[in-house]
């Protein structure tokens, strides 16, 4: 199959025609049992589940399972009315439970009408910015608690109205002039300090580039129905949203789109060479063959498959974006470190017999190197009643037990929870720390990871209440006509990152990879030059979302790494 290079136009034509497609096909379907979501998040004040839509369900068999009227979800969730349901997009369905807090968010409010948010570039300083919106530095520092002056690009700062300041400050003269903060060059950049505000303003106009070449290679096969290819298709509406956002900001994108679906890749060297970064295949097999005649200055981006990680071990021109479990069990070892007192026990719980122990090797030696005691705990869960009368025995009913499941086994990771859950009654006081793998275990009951105080480490969570993420669904509602999918988030996430670095840095821009570290929608960027002996190697994203599960049965984001 050719090359395809889509304009902008014709390619959310085509979108919008699959969307509508499969919209149809799905209303002949019959709807199937609907599970309530574990998860909840809060917006403006108020709890919501976050529901993901699966193949063959209805509004109607939705909102009988959630208790909640159609009326409500509609109002929840403004244009799915028009749009209808689309699988693997996430609806919110109001939590009829929990009571409103009604003058909060009067008062939020109106507090939200004294400032506009503002979104940094990466030519900006606070001086630039308030001189554009009329205020003092002064006024902005304050707003935003900031110490310094410093700013990240694309940080989101508080501007206060003039009348706001005005009546805050009668004499802003008077106070006398802001000296600039020194920056130093980029030599003098730590990995410690992964901003570009280490960067002279007067070196970074030599890099920039007002435009940037992307080559995505996705299996779209649009005539296909299957679920893959709409995920693809999900991720490519994601990246044509943040190809119109850079060019808000004054980037030039030429995107380049090959469907790849047939494991033929369709692009020649030449266009590998031109190209400024090259995003996909997504399987981990296509990409390996794509790496194995692909130019050694051509750097290739792993877009979605976690299991693509070891490839980054052969090649230096490959970039693992999701971050792999690997990293979720190293950090769920320093979260530990960070959370434990001295007197509370940790506990290693994985299944006994288990073949892939990278899991176990990773959380064990992370613990080791912070100089944490902890006890590992194997079982089979054949053997039954046994089992909590040996946990028991390792536990402490004096401080708090930190219990780490090492597991990928829903059947194990089950029945784990369901014995903790045992211990909670008792009185024990648990906290649980997990990979990401455990929110999709749908056999455990949602309830459960909230009474376990469950830590989840993750590639990927968007935070529903972040004013960035609502004003991306409205965007994607607007011009697509349907929900976003998390493919469509994070097909934004990676064109937006790579594009931003790429347009700042010009041709130098993987030299500068370790430096930029980006904290977007649904996926936080972090890389590290992954090493074999000592040797440097490809790029690896070390990004960890943490999530904690409340008692309250709120899921919220515990901090970006």
């Amino acid at each position: 199959m050719m090359k395809n290079r889509f304009p902008a136009v014709l390619a959310i034509g085509l979108l919008i025609i699959v969307c509508q497609t499969d919209y149809s096909r799905a209303q002949d379907y019959t709807a199937p049992q609907v599970t309530v979501s574990k998860e909840k998040t809060k917006m403006g004040g108020k709890l919501y589940y976050s529901h993901i839509v699966l193949e063959k369900q209805t509004l109607y068999s939705i909102s009988k399972a959630y208790g909640v009227s159609l009326d409500d979800i509609y109002s929840a969730n403004p244009g799915l009315k028009e749009t209808g349901l689309k699988k693997n997009a996430v609806i919110l369905i109001p939590d009829l439970t929990v009571k409103e807090q009604e003058k909060g968010r009067k008062k939020a409010g109106k507090e939200e009408d004294k400032y506009t948010v503002h979104t940094v570039r990466w030519y900006e300083d606070l001086d630039v910015i308030a001189e554009k919106y009329d205020v003092t530095v002064e006024s902005i520092m304050e707003l935003n608690n900031l110490k310094g002056r410093k700013l990240k690009n694309r940080q989101k700062l508080r501007i206060p109205s003039a009348t706001e300041v005005s009546a805050a400050e009668p004499d802003a003269a008077a106070q006398g002039p802001i000296v600039p903060a020194t920056s130093g060059d980029v030599q003098n950049v730590s990995p410690e300090n992964r901003t570009t505000t280490g960067i002279s303003s007067s070196i970074l106009p030599l890099f920039r580039k007002n435009s940037v070449d992307i080559s995505l290679l996705l299996p779209l096969a649009a005539g296909d129905s299957t679920s893959g290819s709409r995920s693809n298709m999900d991720f490519y509406s994601g990246a044509l949203l943040a190809a119109r956002q850079l060019g808000k900001e004054g980037v030039g994108i030429d995107l380049s789109v090959y469907d790849v679906a047939d494991g033929q890749m369709h692009i020649t060297e030449e266009r590998l060479k031109s190209s400024d970064v090259v995003i996909g295949p997504v399987s981990a097999g296509d990409l390996g063959r794509l790496l194995a005649s692909a130019p050694h200055s051509t750097y290739i981006v792993s877009p979605l498959d976690h299991r693509a990680e070891p490839l980054a071990l052969s090649y230096k021109n490959f970039i693992q974006a999701p971050s792999s479990s690997t990293a979720q069990y190293a950090d769920l070892a320093n979260w530990i470190r960070e959370e434990k007192s001295p007197h509370d026990t940790v506990i290693i719980i994985h299944e006994k017999g288990i073949k892939d122990r990278t899991g176990i090797n990773t959380l064990t030696q992370g613990l080791k190197e912070n100089g944490i005691g902890f006890q590992t705990f194997s079982y089979n869960i054949l053997e039954g009643r046994d089992i909590p009368d040996s946990l028991r025995s390792r536990m402490t009913l004096t401080a708090r037990n930190h219990l780490m499941i090492a597991s990928e086994s829903e059947a194990f990771v089950n029945d784990v929870i369901r014995n903790i859950n045992l211990m909670v009654h008792e009185k024990y006081d648990v906290a649980v720390y997990a990979s990401s793998k455990i929110r999709g275990f749908d056999t455990i009951e949602g309830a459960n990871l909230h009474n376990v105080n469950l830590h989840v480490s993750a590639s990927y969570y968007i935070d529903y209440d972040q004013k960035e993420v609502q004003d991306f669904i409205m965007d994607y509602r607007a011009l697509f006509n349907t929900e976003p999918t998390p493919f469509a988030f994070q097909g934004y996430d990676i064109i937006l990152y790579f594009a931003g670095i790429c347009s700042k840095y010009g041709n130098a821009w993987p030299a500068m990879l370790p430096l930029e570290e980006e904290e977007l929608l649904q996926s936080g960027f972090r890389f590290s030059r992954v090493v074999v002996g000592q040797s440097e190697v490809g790029f690896a994203n070390t990004a960890i979302r943490r999530i904690t599960y409340g008692p309250d049965y709120s899921v919220s984001l515990s901090k970006g790494l």
